[in-house]
């Protein structure tokens, strides 16, 4: 079976934590403090490849993390920064948040989105050195890499979409057209899986058929296989309709239209892409009244008229003609480069200040709320007496306990910053 859906976590590498080095060297009768930053942890990346054909290897697989980043060390050596995890996936694919919000569509081979970095390195202790501080004895940890569950929806891409109730001829249709061999049988629903074939013109070019599992009436609402598959007719630059020709007149105009109807009910855009018919099986006795169809637009209760070509799978009737109509019919591909793409704005050190900040009351605390202030107390040895005394003196200089005592806090009171908590003074 086509895996067109799958659920996976992905998570950024970890970011390595700062040295806290000082040097010793013979001959030197001071030494000073040398300790490394921590290198970034790597990103996770969804990367667009054709070597991939469905989302079958991700229901083996659902955890993908990055490497960390490499611990700073003595003597200013830094930690290396984590290798980038790139994640293949089939072109085609959606990538969306588990409310559905749309991240990246990765429709062109190659390319890709970063759906999660990886952790901030932390500073070694060589990077607090002051005039008033000669010798830290702390450094900075590594943050931990985004975390985010995310839903994979493939969708193929193909130039022509074969559509049409169940036995109406589009697997044998798409064996006569190209070198594919689906699975033919003379009853219904023999299709349970999207086909993909490839047509080569006469100049050269060559385009994508995709044979959809049947529909049938109230498909867009989950009936009978229709409503898992539609989502596949999506990307197509062209449709054609498939009507049995032998079963009558009355009969292949009636299916046209529950297929017509299921296609707007199900995306109202699919209606407007350039359709064609093609009445097949004409070959057959009840076939006779539908022969003789070269492509001329015709009205066939569709909304406006559209090519209407007559074949035979069998006989190779109208094949060439199918082929020229479809031909014409599709409106010139626009070529879009690859690209990487990066979904939200990435915070570096000197982003943001450590004075953005503001304050909130937070049942009976009170909550300061500030990217730059978060980070730094994530990041700090809460444990390091040094590290506790230069992380008070950062907020005392960003104004924090103003700010609270003009909110109305009193000392004594409890204060949230991130994750940690502290006591107003």
């Amino acid at each position: 079976m086509l895996a067109d859906h799958a659920k996976i976590c992905v998570q950024g590498g970890h970011g390595g934590s700062g040295c806290m080095s000082f040097r010793r060297e013979k001959y030197v009768p001071r030494g000073g403090p040398d300790g490394g930053d921590g290198g970034r942890g790597g990103d996770v990346v969804l990367v667009s490849s054709e070597r991939v054909r469905d989302l079958a290897g991700f229901t083996r697989r659902i955890h993908y993390r990055a490497p960390a980043g490499g611990h700073g060390r003595g003597a200013g050596r830094h930690g290396a920064d984590g290798r980038t995890l790139r994640v293949e996936v089939p072109p085609g694919t959606e990538v969306r948040t588990l409310g559905e919000q749309l991240v990246a569509d990765l429709v062109e081979p190659g390319s890709a989105v970063v759906v999660a970095e990886g952790g901030e390195g932390g500073r070694g202790n060589r990077c607090f050195v002051s005039s008033t501080r000669r010798a830290p004895h702390f450094a900075e940890r590594g943050l931990p890499g985004q975390e985010h569950w995310l839903l994979l929806h493939m969708k193929l891409l193909a130039d022509v979409g074969l559509v049409g109730a169940p036995n109406a001829g589009k697997s044998s249709l798409l064996a006569a057209l190209t070198r594919a061999r689906p699975k033919i049988a003379a009853y219904p629903f023999t299709t349970i899986e999207p086909n993909l074939g490839v047509v080569t013109l006469a100049d050269g070019r060559t385009l994508v058929l995709a044979d959809i599992p049947g529909l049938i009436e109230g498909a867009s609402e989950g009936v009978g296989l229709g409503h898992e598959f539609l989502a596949h007719v999506e990307r197509t630059r062209a449709l054609v309709y498939v009507a049995d020709a032998s079963q009558g007149e009355e009969a292949a105009r009636r299916d046209l239209r529950t297929i017509h109807a299921e296609l707007g009910a199900f995306q109202p855009a699919l209606i407007e892409r350039p359709r064609i018919v093609a009445f097949s099986k004409v070959d057959l006795p009840g076939g006779s009244w539908a022969r003789d169809l070269g492509g001329a637009p015709r009205d066939v209760d569709l909304g406006a008229s559209c090519p209407v070509v007559s074949i035979s799978s069998v006989s190779g009737v109208g094949l060439s003609t199918l082929v020229d109509t479809v031909q014409r019919a599709l409106p010139a591909a626009v070529e879009s480069p690859a690209e990487v793409i990066r979904p939200a704005t990435v915070l570096r050190p000197g982003g943001e200040r450590a004075a953005d900040f503001v304050v909130d009351r937070e049942g009976g605390s009170w909550r300061v709320r500030g990217a730059a202030l978060e980070r730094l107390v994530a990041k700090a040895d809460l444990e390091n007496e040094e590290a506790v005394a230069y992380l008070q003196q950062v907020m005392e200089r960003a104004g924090v306990s103003t700010a609270l005592r003009r909110a109305g806090a009193e000392p004594g009171a409890t204060v949230l910053v991130g994750e940690s908590e502290f006591e107003l003074l």
